[in-house]
């Protein structure tokens, strides 16, 4: 049984890059812990492993002594003797106390001591290879569920990509493939953990630093992620070379660049907007295609107010408020959008000029006034017959000729003058 020890230390060392060093201390200790129940607190207890002979020796360092007052400790001289001959009193002397059928105990506990200090010898080994690889992006293979998280095997690791930074709209198979972003690599109470996401920002960042040449060499730079994952991504990107256009750079031939992002992010719509140190511009870019008819902007507070027509409203707000919110993180500024009321005000104002212009000239109630303007009767001279205003107004036939008969006098009295 005990050859199987030097078998397993072999493979271990071999196949999981276990140094043997590490499992024997593992397995020296364990075996201590085990002797330490079988003989009883000994004095300056140690276990020995012989690897030619595969046993297992445990002795103790004992006092010789006249007389025995404490059997852990001490052991006479006459038994002293035994063990070395010329021993005296007072002496330290290595006295051999394995207990019996230890041999089988001891290669148990030697297994169990292995296979957990190869655990703990694994979670150290991801630890020290993914400890500097965060902020990577990573290709695996979906392993199982645990709840809502998916378990991803990363070849000799596992990666957990939590709920949280999963994408709502993504299904995962088990055996599926999959690329994420390691968002972190957390020492915690259960060891290291590798933290996986599909739906960090910074996911879409590194597809493109991968994808485009020109960002991977740092010619055109990300400027700014605002994302909505499954949903819809703004990317703000500039290049400090007037010779490159970075939202081409970015977008490729015949589109082939962002639509290989795009495919990996399986049809998320990827908006890539000319980033500008002008916030005007820069919300006007990232709100296209929607036109824009007046833009403010109050500094202090990092408000933008704009106005649009009233057929641009739900294209510059977006659906559920998409647009506004992502140009509003992208930006960093608070979005305010309403619909440009100026032309109805314009119009409403110079109803009501023709409308107080019909009560002065035919001596009329406001109402009667409104109804004749809505009418297109917006002046003395543009009233029709009395059956007209009579339809009109809604009032008897007496009535209307009585307005009639105002406005030919209004008219009247301005051709005189």
């Amino acid at each position: 049984m005990n050859s199987e020890i030097l078998a397993g230390l072999d493979f271990f060392e071999r196949d999981k890059g276990i140094k043997r060093e590490v499992l024997l201390e593992a397995m020296n200790n364990a075996l201590l812990t085990a002797a330490r129940k079988a003989v009883g607190p000994a004095r300056d207890l140690r276990v020995e492993f012989d690897a030619k002979t595969s046993s297992f020796k445990t002795i103790a360092k004992l006092i010789v002594a006249e007389r025995v007052s404490n059997k852990h400790d001490e052991i006479s001289l006459t038994e002293a003797q035994k063990h070395k001959p010329g021993a005296v009193v007072g002496e330290e002397i290595d006295v051999l106390v394995t207990p019996k059928d230890f041999g089988r105990i001891a290669a148990q506990t030697a297994r169990q001591a292995m296979m957990q200090r190869i655990r703990q010898a694994e979670k150290e080994m991801i630890y020290d290879e993914f400890k500097d690889r965060a902020g990577e992006i990573v290709t695996g293979t979906v392993r199982r569920f645990e709840r809502s998280d998916v378990i991803v095997d990363l070849g000799k690791f596992e990666g957990v990509m939590p709920n949280r930074e999963r994408v709502s709209t993504e299904e995962y198979a088990i055996g599926d493939r999959v690329r994420a972003y390691v968002v972190a690599v957390e020492n915690g109470m259960r060891g290291p953990e590798i933290i996986l996401s599909r739906s960090h920002p910074n996911f879409v960042r590194r597809l493109f630093e991968t994808e485009v040449a020109e960002i991977a060499d740092r010619t055109v730079e990300i400027k700014g992620i605002a994302r909505e994952a499954g949903h819809r991504t703004k990317i703000a990107v500039w290049s400090a070379n007037e010779k490159v256009d970075p939202v081409g750079a970015c977008v490729g031939m015949r589109g082939a660049r962002v639509k290989n992002i795009v495919r990996e992010l399986n049809n998320e719509k990827v908006d890539i907007i000319r980033w500008s140190t002008d916030i005007k511009e820069l919300v006007i870019e990232a709100l296209k295609p929607a036109k824009i008819k007046t833009i403010t902007l109050e500094e202090g507070k990092k408000n933008v107010s704009i106005k649009v027509d009233d057929d641009q409203l739900s294209l510059a707000i977006g659906k559920r408020g998409q647009n506004a919110r992502l140009t509003s993180r992208l930006t960093g500024w608070d979005i305010s959008i309403t619909k440009d009321e100026s032309v109805r005000e314009a119009f409403e104002q110079n109803v009501e000029k023709g409308v107080t212009g019909l009560m002065n000239a035919l001596s009329v109630s406001h109402d009667v006034a409104r109804k004749l303007t809505e009418a297109g009767m917006i002046s003395a001279d543009a009233l029709g017959d009395p059956q007209d205003i009579c339809d009109v107004v809604g009032c008897d036939l007496a009535e209307a000729e009585q307005i009639y008969a105002a406005a030919q006098k209004a008219i009247t009295g301005t051709t005189h003058r």
